[in-house]
């Protein structure tokens, strides 16, 4: 097999999977609006357990996405 067919398998794979992954964190991991956030002072809302959680698969998936379409994008150019 070619390099640049395994390359692209690989970042349109890490793309599919992180962008599904993103889509899954923001329809269920999200904070409801029914959430005790609001008992919290907006200096600390970082230490709530489920906003923190959120976050941290956020910035996981969203580095995916980017880290796939950098991958298609060099397997193109090169």
């Amino acid at each position: 097999m070619h390099w640049k067919i395994g390359i692209i398998l690989f970042g349109s794979c890490l793309f599919l999977l992180s962008g599904a992954g993103f889509l899954f964190v923001k329809i269920v991991l999200r904070p409801k609006d029914d959430s005790d956030l609001d008992d919290y002072h907006f200096e600390f809302e970082d230490r709530h357990p489920q906003l923190a959680r959120y976050n941290r698969w956020y910035r996981i998936t969203f580095i995916g996405v980017v880290i796939g379409m950098l991958i298609l994008f060099l397997a193109i150019m090169f």
